[in-house]
């Protein structure tokens, strides 16, 4: 209970309007502190880059980084509650001092924790895509064309790239590749390549199915995982 000194050392219990009046200081005061956390996170999170489609990124991959962000996120949020809830005391405001500080560590740590899980999301972790397939010419003088691009790889990885000639099935018809070559990322861990090459193909080939295989992923097409090759089949004429 809050209580105000009369002259002489007497005290009187406080009237509504003034133990409204301390109960709203309190809240003024955490308010401001969790604002500045707030503000704080903000402005790292934007210095970063750390946008919204990072964030959903992250999500839809279930990186487990986002998830211990959210979990230090709502102690720091219980952290803050339980100050409101201690009594105004001197040992009381040493507790809720405590109990503060650990709220705006907690919020802090869900920072990082985000940015790093945001990172490594955003990164792509090596997986290569295959985009802008083309095919060029008549069926006895073929050139293929497409670009192969991957973030976030190793700087000791490569990605290894095939295209082969394929019958209706997807079967490969020859054992060698009429196409194929390692790329190596650069200091960025980028990896981005367009590739023109001749599609010598013999006279029963349907298609060509090109893949793109990270260093450490499966070699199979269907195979889920994030790590898997990408894989595309285009028919010829």
């Amino acid at each position: 209970m809050i209580s105000l000194p009369r002259p002489g050392g007497e005290q009187r219990p406080p009237t509504p309007e003034e133990f409204q009046a301390a109960v709203g200081k309190r809240l003024d005061d955490v308010a401001k502190v969790l604002a500045g956390a707030l503000v704080t996170v903000a402005g790292v999170m934007t210095a970063l880059g750390l946008t919204s489609d990072i964030v959903f990124v992250a999500l839809n991959n279930e990186s487990w980084p986002i998830y211990v962000a959210s979990l230090c996120a709502i102690v720091a949020i219980v952290c803050s509650i339980v100050a409101l809830l201690i009594r105004p005391t001197p040992r009381g405001n040493l507790w809720e001092t405590i109990v503060l500080i650990l709220g705006v560590v907690f919020y802090m740590v869900a920072l990082s924790v985000a940015v790093v899980g945001a990172s490594q999301a955003a990164g792509g972790n090596g997986r290569p895509t295959i985009t802008d397939v083309r095919l060029d010419g008549p069926r006895s003088d073929l050139r293929l064309s497409f670009e192969v691009h991957a973030d976030g790889v190793d700087t000791w990885a490569t990605i290894e790239v095939y295209a082969s000639a394929v019958d209706r099935n997807g079967d490969a018809l020859s054992n060698v590749d009429f196409y194929s070559s390692v790329l190596r990322p650069d200091d960025r861990g980028d990896v981005s390549q367009r590739i023109s090459t001749p599609a010598t193909l013999p006279a029963k080939a349907w298609g060509i199915q090109i893949s793109a295989l990270a260093a450490d992923g499966p070699e199979e097409c269907e195979k889920l995982t994030q790590h898997g090759p990408a894989c595309v089949e285009v028919q010829v004429p």
